[in-house]
């Protein structure tokens, strides 16, 4: 292969991992979580969409999202390697309507949906989960805690949850 036909590859791969897109994509729902305003029971849900760039081609970035009975929005807990840079806490909490946000422009997809009142159990025992979380402050890409670190942990102190990440959740066995 020529040098040209090499770096002619070589930027088609970086521009296919770095499209300006995702910016407006990350506040866009993906469609399927319920609406705070149409689902008024309990809601748990944990969704993975794949890692930032060329990451996305054998990883996955996963989140959680709970909603109180009667909540008008709900509230996700994610760990975000940035943060750290940033000189915040990786382990991120906000309330949004919109759960589902597409992930730097990668539909996620629904990996757990529990509603109703075995939902509004295990709220609490997950919010208690997140706020012992040991690696709060902390992110490594490889082996971990990173943002599948975080659910996988959550997912072992809450076991009723039945939680399984997928073999591209890396970093998720940091938790055992």
């Amino acid at each position: 292969m020529t040098r040209t036909a090499v770096m002619l590859v070589l930027v088609t791969l970086i521009s296919a991992c770095s499209s300006n897109n995702w910016r407006t994509a990350s506040r866009e729902s993906a469609g399927i979580a319920p609406l705070p305003a149409q689902e008024k029971s309990a809601v748990i849900e944990v969704y993975a969409a794949d890692a930032y760039s060329w990451r996305g081609w054998f990883a996955v970035h996963s989140w959680i999202a709970v909603k109180a009975e009667n909540a008008e929005e709900y509230t996700v807990y994610e760990v975000v390697g940035w943060r750290v840079r940033r000189g915040l806490p990786a382990l991120n909490e906000y309330k949004t309507p919109i759960p589902d946000r597409y992930w730097y422009g990668s539909k996620p997809e629904k990996l757990l949906s529990i509603t109703g009142s075995k939902a509004a159990d295990l709220i609490p025992q997950i919010v208690a989960a997140v706020n012992r979380y040991p690696w709060a402050n902390e992110y490594t890409l490889f082996p971990g805690p990173n943002s599948n670190t975080f659910p996988a942990w959550v997912g072992l102190q809450v076991p009723e949850l039945g939680l399984e990440l997928p073999f591209s959740a890396i970093g998720s066995g940091y938790a055992d």
